[in-house]
């Protein structure tokens, strides 16, 4: 593996080495390990702030495959498609459900029990067991997905390739993200936190928990078990003052709730409708 990354780093900083076939192997064989969950684009790591590492030379290997594939016809029943990267192949042996009309790429790892609705799901996402992406759900490239996660309708996980140094988003295990949540720009949702429908957080979202006796700000990480749901906060401009998106932190998932808890029964238990 040392070796590997060496020949992806070389090759991040002088592109004609894409035509060494060493160089070529390499990158190959890292999207081969990623389609079967052998590596990640970011894993657990105690030893980090974050409590996840992120590791840049595999988001380089995804972004030097392509100009490495040529684009090709790709024939799926009556449908045709015209793109350079494959279609996953393999659910059964992997114990995955897939709906008619739901995609996932090639480099895109899906574990046991993962159940796709009419969704899509990108090249270096990892989405874990049990976990469900809903109708019209999308993984976005290199999101990481946790176990027994569900992805409600139209929810949309952002994908990140560049900066290569930038995180990924990261959706813990035993989430519930709300339908038409929108999740972008490496934002860290962490374990069994529940989103109300259409929350939306990217990096410069202001997340403010108004659970005690004064609002307290963050940006890009939602707690674990916290129950959030969209609000609005007050900006100047130079034209005025205007309403801008939020999200509100209304209490914590109790030990009492059962993890599987519905979206509905999560927020019930605040007197909020979603």
């Amino acid at each position: 593996m040392k070796e590997r990354i060496i020949l992806i780093e070389n090759a991040w900083n002088n592109r004609d080495l894409l035509k060494e076939k060493a160089t070529e192997t390499a990158i190959y064989n890292t999207i081969e390990d990623l389609d079967k969950g052998r590596i990640r684009v970011a894993e657990p790591d105690e030893s980090s702030e974050t409590g996840w590492k992120v590791n840049d030379w595999i988001k380089k290997a995804v972004i030097m495959y392509f100009p490495l594939r040529k684009m090709e016809t790709i024939e799926h029943g009556i449908f045709e498609y015209h793109d350079k990267i494959p279609l996953k192949k393999g659910f059964a042996e992997m114990g995955v459900r897939v709906v008619p009309d739901a995609i996932a790429r090639y480099g895109a790892f899906l574990s046991k029990g993962v159940i796709m609705m009419p969704s899509y799901v990108n090249i270096g996402a990892h989405v874990g067991e049990y976990s469900m992406v809903d109708t019209w759900a999308t993984v976005g490239s290199c999101a990481q997905i946790g176990e027994h996660v569900h992805l409600s309708g139209g929810v949309g996980i952002g994908g990140v390739l560049e900066p290569v140094q930038a995180a990924p988003v990261i959706i813990e295990d035993y989430c519930f993200i709300g339908s038409r949540c929108i999740v972008v720009e490496g934002v860290h949702v962490e374990r069994e936190a529940v989103l109300g429908a259409n929350v939306v957080l990217t990096a410069s979202t202001k997340i403010i928990d108004v659970t005690g006796e004064e609002p307290v700000e963050m940006k890009g990480r939602i707690p674990a078990r916290s129950v959030v749901i969209p609000g609005s906060c007050t900006k100047k401009f130079p034209a005025g003052e205007y309403q801008v998106t939020c999200a509100l932190i209304i209490g914590k998932r109790k030990a009492s709730t059962d993890k599987k808890t519905s979206l509905n029964d999560a927020l019930r238990e605040y007197d909020v409708s979603a």
